[in-house]
């Protein structure tokens, strides 16, 4: 019994200590650091070094070894090396003592009487098992496993395990398999609660345990009417303990005015904060500082929960029972894994009370000097700043606070406050200020969230992180276009990267084509390797599929548009309204293949720099673009464009009217700001991935995810080195309309059903490509072959555009009299 008073008390003093060493961790100084503590610091470089952990590890291998095969052993020792249990260590240890018969001798016979016959049974098993599990952690650095759970498992089944077979077997000789521990805990319970007491409490125990590790549920399971009714009641089980688990993982607001232990060790203690609004819910504790004016300004700081990157991508696959599936050709693609992306940074806010109270009286004291008054103030700390809530006092007009940026930048020396007045929907004033240290938002962080995982958008981004560090997905569909825009160096390809990372991870080849413009030549030349598997370029184009000539993108951005027009005329036959209903009826077996439907995937549309291609195709370039932006949304047709140079005369009004969702990131001016978002703030961000957000209503401010070119050259070699299409995904063909109408018609060099072909056109006065290739069951190559021809032969006009070609020959009659002349 002493010797567990004893272990009992050192464990309360470890906790003690733990509790100590993490409050310490809270408070942050901010002074410059003092040699002496360097030097201290400098002492315990040993206990960091790489090699000490690895060395550490191989000794805990080498005592989970010695301890399995001493108990293994003893098994079968047991009673021919009883007598040396008696002796002692000088006597155990000396060359003329009899050895013992156990495989690792005295040692090892000791060591397992202690633990196996002493302590716990053949429960003690499970202690080299743990020693072995936590050294190979170390040493190989795997992450596969929880060491929490792995620690909390074994603690409890070395502990059921013993009392149970204790328990159960009670022979003399085998008593050694429940142990002392085992047995004499059994003769409390019996003498206590009896022996059908002791079966109860062995039972139910191990359902309590069950209940808590893998929450085991005690319903009836509903029998299956419809595949879609269990799904739903699936996803409704699994809602709740996922919405549990975040509410216990939500920190509480920090105290500010919680004591600092100084060296003296006295304690201050807390004031009771009487009122509450019922605007903000959470209590506003009053902050003890020496500015009398900011003495009675209350402040809160809230930081939310961040969600632990899952081990593995769960990949969320069509699951609708039909006989046509479009990702069949390519079975057995796999999805890129997250071990793919690196982890930068801790993943932890760390949330310094110094600064946020410092900056808190600094932000009233500036205020006051200025007569404006402030009731209580909350501060939501984010990955690179901290959002300052403020509720002024009655009768303070907002225009006078928001006048005041400057000034409070000023006071605060630091770059980048951006004043919100007021906060829309929640009726204060908002003053964010970036962190002294700013924290890196991973892109391995977005993608293993469960908030991506679980998304059921058609195409879903990972953009990032919110001010209240909240994972924030967005549906590109939903958006439908998005443009980006920044100064040198802030972030926006990284930004591309992101939002490309973000698809690959979440959708198959057969579900989405990229058509990737890059007048740089350098930004998007590592998603060449994917080209068979999810790009598109130009039918009998032999470059590569990253377009980086100016007349090649033309010729691109005119077969987009044949495409849209094409896309819509098969929506028209099938009755539909968008590209989801119509792949939703192709799926279905609704449409015909033969009639020319087949499923269609989505298209987007990367430019990384607009502004050069403005510059040197200008109009060429922007009509089709403006077409594309106003058109294509609904035919699964997307354009993400971006640029370093904002001003009015690259992201025209034609251009900004149809992309609502626009990004922002650094720029250099308020008026760069303003050809953006129509708003000011991009000029106040920090840079490095700050970034604004605009969706038509209401204004982001986003930490941009960072994924790295060697992150996107891993993810694109695991996609490109797997079987993959034949080729690239074909776009229409596009005439050169220099080339038009100039040549004779020759009747040796017609097609085949050129005659039918002109019928129809005559018979439907519509020179249309797309209608021969619902009527003749053609592909489009040979249907634009066959309407080159009937210009040429004179029965059709010029190509006008975006317009339907003129039909020369009004009535049958006279198309018959024409094909006899030009036989």
């Amino acid at each position: 019994m002493s010797k567990r008073n004893s272990y009992k008390n050192e464990n309360a003093s470890d906790k003690k200590a733990d509790e100590a060493a993490g409050f310490a961790e809270k408070v942050i100084d901010d002074k410059p650091e003092n040699p002496k503590t360097k030097k201290k610091r400098n002492r315990f470089a040993f206990f960091k070094d790489e090699r000490t952990h690895k060395v550490f590890g191989l000794i805990l291998l080498l005592i989970s070894v010695v301890m399995f095969f001493s108990f293994t052993s003893f098994i079968f020792t047991w009673k021919e090396d009883d007598s040396i249990y008696d002796q002692t260590w000088d006597v155990i240890l000396s060359v003329t003592h009899r050895h013992a018969e156990n495989w690792l001798g005295n040692i090892g016979a000791i060591l397992s009487h202690l633990f196996v016959k002493d302590w716990f049974g053949i429960a003690s098993f499970l202690i080299p098992f743990v020693l072995f599990v936590t050294g190979a952690r170390i040493v190989f650095n795997t992450v596969t496993y929880s060491l929490e759970k792995v620690y909390g498992y074994s603690i409890f089944f070395i502990i059921w395990l013993s009392i149970t077979f204790g328990f159960l077997i009670r022979a003399q000789d085998y008593l050694y398999i429940g142990g002392a521990y085992g047995y004499f805990v059994n003769k409390w319970l019996e003498s206590v609660v009896g022996m059908a007491g002791t079966i109860f409490v062995l039972v139910f125990s191990m359902l309590i345990f069950l209940v808590i590790a893998f929450n085991i549920s005690f319903r009836r399971p509903p029998k299956p009417v419809i595949a879609e009714e269990t799904v739903m009641n699936k996803e409704n089980v699994e809602a709740i303990p996922e919405s549990e688990v975040k509410k216990e993982n939500t920190p509480k607001p920090v105290d500010l005015d919680m004591e600092i232990v100084g060296n003296d060790g006295e304690e201050e203690t807390e004031e009771d904060e009487e009122e509450e609004e019922p605007l903000i819910e959470e209590p506003f504790i009053r902050s003890k500082s020496k500015d009398k004016k900011a003495e009675h300004i209350p402040l809160a700081i809230e930081t939310s929960a961040i969600e632990e990157a899952a081990s593995e991508i769960k990949v969320a696959r069509n699951t609708i029972d039909t006989p046509f599936d479009p990702t069949l050709e390519l079975s057995s693609y796999k999805f890129p894994t997250i071990d793919l992306l690196e982890n930068y940074g801790s993943n932890k806010i760390q949330v310094n009370n110094e600064e946020l109270v410092d900056n808190k009286n600094k932000i009233v004291e500036t205020l006051g000097h200025y007569d404006i008054k402030i009731d209580k103030i909350k501060a939501t700390v984010g990955p690179t700043v901290t959002l300052y809530e403020i509720i002024p006092a009655a009768g303070v007009r907002i225009a006078k606070i928001k006048n005041l940026e400057d000034d409070i930048a000023l006071s605060l020396s630091a770059l980048g406050i951006r004043i919100i007045a007021p906060i829309p929907g929640k009726g204060t004033i908002g003053i964010e200020v970036p962190n002294s240290k700013p924290e890196t938002v991973s892109m391995r962080s977005i993608i293993g969230s469960e908030k991506f995982q679980n998304s059921d958008y058609d195409l879903p981004i990972g953009l990032g992180k919110t001010i209240s560090n909240e994972v924030f997905v967005a549906d590109l569909a939903k958006m439908p276009h998005l443009l980006m825009a920044g100064a040198t160096g802030q972030g926006k390809s990284v930004g591309l990267n992101a939002v490309l990372v973000s698809l690959l991870y979440k959708k198959h080849p057969s579900q989405i084509k990229f058509v990737l413009v890059d007048p740089k030549k350098v930004e998007l030349t590592l998603f060449k390797k994917i080209e068979r598997h999810f790009l598109a370029k130009l039918p009998g184009d032999d470059e590569d599929a990253i377009i980086t000539d100016t007349k090649r993108v033309i010729k691109t951005l005119n077969s987009l548009c044949i495409e849209m027009d094409h896309r819509y005329d098969l929506l028209k036959d099938a009755q539909v309204r968008n590209l989801k209903e119509y792949n939703a009826k192709f799926i279905q077996r609704k449409l015909n293949p033969n009639e020319g439907h087949h499923f269609l995937p989505y298209i987007i549309l990367v430019i990384d720099e607009f502004a050069d291609l403005i510059m040197t195709a200008g109009k060429e370039v922007e009509l089709p673009i403006a077409r594309l932006a106003q058109l294509a949304r609904a035919i699964g047709i997307h354009l993400i464009i971006a640029t370093q140079r904002p001003s009015v005369n690259i992201i025209t009004g034609t251009i900004k009217a149809n992309f609502p969702a626009r990004i922002a990131f650094r720029v250099t001016s308020k008026i760069d700001s303003r050809t953006i978002l129509d708003a000011g703030g991009a000029d106040q961000l920090v840079g490095r991935g700050d970034m604004l957000l605009s969706t038509g209503a209401d204004i982001i401010r986003l930490q941009c995810a960072f994924v790295d070119t060697p992150e996107v050259e891993k993810i694109t070699n695991f996609i490109g080195e797997q079987r993959g299409y034949a080729d690239a995904y074909r776009l229409p063909e596009v005439v050169d309309e220099t080339q038009e109408g100039g040549g004779e018609f020759d009747s040796s060099q017609k097609d085949s059903m050129f005659n039918e072909a002109a019928y129809i056109i005559v018979q439907h006065q519509q020179g249309s490509a797309s209608l021969l290739q619902r009527k003749l069951k053609l592909g489009y190559n040979r249907a634009g072959r066959i309407i080159d021809q009937l210009e040429s032969a004179g029965i059709i006009g010029p190509f006008e555009g975006s317009k339907a070609r003129e039909v020369l020959i009004k009535d049958i009659l006279s198309l018959e009299q024409h094909l006899e002349k030009i036989k």
